[in-house]
């Protein structure tokens, strides 16, 4: 065994289900190249001598991306097709359905990719492996349509229905991230289904940034932005040793904009922020007009600095009200994850730090295709603790005060 496999990396010497294929739709190159050059440098790391044992095609493989392609025809319509066999491989399916700048060509007119159009590549996708493949799985960082996943009145369940269409078409597996709402896994309770949560990535990703962190009850709070968030928000204060408070929204329910009740205003519930640095943590940012908003109330209340933590920001409504924001000095810091399209002018920003996925999720892939719990993946607590054990000895080391 190879002294720079880690303890946990020892895993990926089991057999595996199947040779591994990773299909990188439209909008996720970057990330299928970055997982598949993690998986070539642990693959080239094993030290086994039992090539006898594989038997199925493409256990010899020098690269695990499969070529697809998703064309179109001039009306728009599309198909899918895979440029080589894929028989007897275990499938890992990488889509992105909010990627918007991907575009297609449809009436002499360039047009947006909509969640829609992503979802429906990726049934085209599925449909073209036919059967063959011994085992696909899809992982849909984003869940599509996973904002309407409860029926309120009489409106469709976009999200449920989604998930039952891929359970049909035979996928084994779906990994999605922060889901809105993790209890629409009930929808397919006979299919494999992960809801991964990317706090440690997420830490690291601020600790990395900020320097001057105290992460103590006098210095740092938790906040989360509504009733919703509660539970993110809960845990990054159990692991963060950090209180926690908390707002809600009242919302004018006789009206209807962009799809929601207006909010009226945010309450907030919980100890004084006065003189501490927050932490907001939400899965999505769309507009941030609420992140915004709520940064304003902390900083009525005299919050020192305001660290917003979202799995998916969008910013659908530009940068511009985050980056006036930022020099107002009302918000600090948004860190989100690459697991969808980030914006090409946010580089370009002060205030904004991305999270890398993709040697999380190529250890979800790898761990998964030789047939390995995910359990030790999925809860990253003692990751977190040596990561705010080191945080802490370079402060010291650098004659931060700790207090």
């Amino acid at each position: 065994m190879n002294t720079f496999l880690t303890e946990w990396d020892q895993n990926i010497v089991n057999l595996p289900y199947g040779p591994l294929g990773i299909i990188a739709m439209a909008g996720m190159d970057k990330m299928g190249e970055s997982v598949n050059e993690w998986l070539l440098k642990w693959h080239s790391l094993q030290e086994i001598q039992d090539r006898q044992y594989y038997t199925s095609p493409g256990s010899d493989q020098e690269d695990f991306l499969i070529q697809a392609h998703c064309p179109r025809f001039g009306t728009g319509e599309g198909k899918g097709v895979l440029r080589q066999s894929v028989r007897g491989y275990d499938i890992y399916i990488i889509v992105d359905v909010c990627a918007y700048n991907v575009t297609y060509q449809m009436y002499d007119m360039e047009v947006p990719m909509s969640p829609d159009d992503h979802y429906q590549d990726l049934k085209r996708i599925i449909a073209a492996i036919a059967g063959k493949a011994k085992r696909v799985n899809v992982i849909m960082p984003m869940l599509y349509e996973s904002r309407q996943h409860r029926r309120n009145t009489r409106e469709s369940l976009d999200c449920a229905i989604a998930l039952q269409e891929l359970q049909s078409m035979g996928v084994a597996n779906i990994i999605t991230f922060d889901a809105h709402d993790p209890r629409v896994v009930n929808s397919v309770p006979l299919c494999g289904f992960e809801n991964v949560l990317p706090t440690y990535q997420m830490l690291k990703a601020l600790l990395g940034s900020v320097k001057d962190l105290h992460i103590n009850k006098t210095s740092m709070m938790i906040v989360s932005p509504d009733e919703g968030a509660v539970n993110r928000n809960i845990y990054y204060s159990s692991v963060l040793s950090l209180e926690m408070g908390m707002f809600y929204k009242r919302r004018d329910y006789t009206q209807v904009v962009a799809g929601r009740n207006p909010i009226i205003a945010h309450e907030y519930l919980g100890a004084s922020v006065e003189g501490k640095d927050v932490i907001v943590v939400d899965d999505i940012l769309s507009s941030g007009e609420s992140i915004i908003e709520l940064a304003k109330e902390l900083k009525k209340r005299k919050a020192k600095r305001i660290f917003a933590i979202v799995t998916f920001a969008f910013f659908t409504n530009g940068i511009d009200l985050f980056e006036d924001a930022y020099q107002q000095g009302i918000i600090d810091r948004v860190v989100t994850t690459n697991l969808s399209y980030t914006r090409a002018d946010l580089k370009d920003t002060k205030w904004f730090v991305h999270a890398d996925l993709s040697k999380y999720i190529s250890y979800m892939v790898a761990t998964l295709n030789h047939d390995n719990s995910l359990s030790a993946l999925l809860n990253p607590y003692n990751r977190i603790q040596k990561l705010l054990a080191r945080y802490r000895d370079e402060q010291a080391a650098s004659g931060i005060s700790l207090i």
